[in-house]
């Protein structure tokens, strides 16, 4: 409501000058400032029951919280908030994009938003560092654009993930996969199976990662690695969770998924898990996978198995200066398993292709398609039919022997 806004500009300015702070002001101290404020204003008091309840939360937000962001942030049917400068925001519910009733004040207000969330998990951004990762915490993932990169105000993406994490189940039951080929995949990851999830941005990566660890097994040391803390991985005792930093005003060196790699190796780990690599560290991920560390996972962006395989020729020659058919042994010695997942014209989530990848002795990655999405046609909501087809058997099975699983 208009009215409620304006109301809650003015209020704000009021109870700003009446915060003592020569002390720390706990949040109950400021719901009693706020409250005291509300019964005595006149205007206040001609507004209905849910109204004032309304304008008590919107105060309190703004200057303990993310201001307007938070109703959305505290929203678990909202997935993707989208900042574009000051005046425009968008919001994703249930895959469809719509613009936000509610703005910023001002661009200062946006600004001491961000400046909130970067302090939050120990990051900084100014003109002189623009970009920046970050995170809530609730665990959703926030990237921050300022000027001069930036050339229409702060920009800010937020993805919330569920606050309870998808299980396999779950992604049986919104028809991803189906149940035969989720036992299977429960098989290699017991086995020890090196798997790499790709997919395009939305695709699901993270989440089909949280799905996959659930199955391995419970007296494991598992290390995960990531830019900012995103994997919802649970019921494993033996955890250790790594994060990056970046460098920051006061002098600290920025440690990199390199560096944490690098030292994940000397924690004797059964298994790495590195939430997404993109660069140089590629290069790292195989040597953990070609040195004793079976059953390790990552994510890339790719748009098949296949181009998956040449972003990863790619990163390792950012890290390290190789013979080409020096890197692509390394992958092939190193992965097992390749699942591609993608986003669909439906805004389904489906796994599109899971691909065996072979050691043949030469410079080549030998391929060998296990199952492929083929999409049959549409319902009457539109939404696709299809299902994975099984195009190869396993080759490779030496480690489901060794684990029992296969004789």
């Amino acid at each position: 409501m208009p009215e409620i806004d304006e109301l809650k500009k003015e209020l704000q300015t009021e109870l700003i000058g009446k915060i003592d702070y020569s002390k720390d002001t706990t949040d109950e101290e400021l719901y009693e400032l706020i409250d005291t404020m509300i019964i005595s204003d006149i205007r206040v008091r001609k507004l209905g029951v849910t109204d004032r309840e309304r304008l008590r939360t919107k105060l309190f937000h703004a200057l303990r919280k993310l201001d307007i962001l938070q109703e959305l942030v505290d929203d678990p049917t909202v997935t993707e908030i989208m900042i574009n400068g000051p005046d425009t925001i968008f919001i994703e519910k249930a895959g469809k994009l719509s613009r936000y009733r509610m703005r910023f004040e001002s661009r200062e207000k946006l600004e001491d938003v961000i400046q909130q969330i970067v302090s939050g998990c120990n990051r900084v951004v100014n003109e002189a560092n623009p970009i920046v990762d970050a995170r809530l915490e609730n665990g959703a993932r926030v990237n921050i654009v300022l000027a001069p990169v930036a050339l229409n105000g702060p920009i800010v993406t937020i993805r919330r993930f569920p606050d309870k994490p998808i299980s396999m189940d779950d992604l049986i039951r919104f028809g991803s996969l189906k149940q035969e080929i989720a036992d299977e995949l429960a098989d290699l990851v017991r086995a020890r199976y090196n798997i790499f999830i790709s997919g395009g941005t939305g695709s699901g990566k993270t989440t089909f990662l949280n799905a996959l660890s659930a199955y391995i097994p419970r007296d494991e040391r598992i290390i995960t690695i990531e830019d900012n803390a995103e994997l919802q991985i649970l019921d494993l005792p033996n955890l250790v969770r790594m994060e990056t930093r970046n460098a920051n005003v006061e002098g600290c060196r920025p440690i990199s998924i390199r560096d944490l790699i690098k030292s994940s190796l000397r924690m004797r780990p059964d298994r790495v898990i590195v939430g997404e690599v993109r660069g140089g560290e590629a290069f790292d991920m195989m040597q953990a996978m070609n040195t004793g560390h079976d059953g390790s996972m990552s994510t890339g962006h790719a748009n098949s198995c296949k181009d998956m395989l040449s972003r990863l020729e790619n990163m390792i020659l950012m890290g390290m200066e190789l013979p080409l058919g020096a890197i692509r042994r390394q992958i092939a010695s190193g992965i097992d398993l390749v699942v591609h997942l993608g986003r669909l014209r439906d805004r389904s989530r489906r796994v599109l292709e899971i691909t065996e990848i072979i050691d043949n002795g030469t410079d080549e990655i030998g391929r060998n398609v296990l199952y492929r999405f083929r999409e049959t046609g549409t319902d009457e909501d539109g939404r696709i039919i299809g299902e994975l087809h099984k195009e190869g058997e396993l080759i490779c099975t030496d480690k489901l022997c060794a684990a029992g699983i296969r004789s």
